[in-house]
């Protein structure tokens, strides 16, 4: 799927949101500025959070409770190995299960293996302008692209 720019971001995020359920994890992947914490923001957006959504690349998490459904928004671009990304992904999915939160990861690629059920989106740049997005759904179907 093609999006052009912020505002489809938002409305593609918002959209995704409808179809996550609580305890659902979403796998955010794609290069340094291709729109992620955007995509987080339509989500939260979807679900009727109050808060704003910033990167959680310094405090590695963000939590919001506002909306119909609790937001955990964790990024593990700063952690270099595998047992520090377990140990912070761990600890956050256990709260998100203990709060029946939707917990979006960006940088999951140390953790994904330790996964069975996401919904994982690849984000990549167009050629000109804009970004392409490829969603899956927890059974590795296409969803939206």
């Amino acid at each position: 799927m093609f999006v052009e720019n912020l505002t489809e971001t938002l409305n593609l995020g918002e959209k995704l949101s409808q179809k996550l359920n609580p305890e659902s994890i979403v796998l955010l992947q794609g290069p340094i500025g291709a729109g992620k914490t955007s995509f987080v923001q339509g989500i939260a957006k979807g679900l009727s959070i109050l808060e704003d959504i910033t990167s959680p690349t310094f405090a590695l998490s963000h939590h919001y409770n506002s909306g119909k459904i609790p937001l955990i928004h964790l990024d593990l671009y700063r952690l270099e190995n595998i047992s520090s990304a377990k140990e912070v992904f761990f600890s956050e999915e256990q709260e998100a299960l203990q709060s029946k939160a939707i917990l979006v990861i960006e940088w999951p690629e140390l953790i994904e293996p330790l996964i069975e059920n996401f919904w994982k989106i690849k984000i990549s740049y167009a050629k000109n302008c804009g970004r392409h997005y490829e969603i899956r759904d927890p059974k590795n179907l296409l969803t939206f692209s």
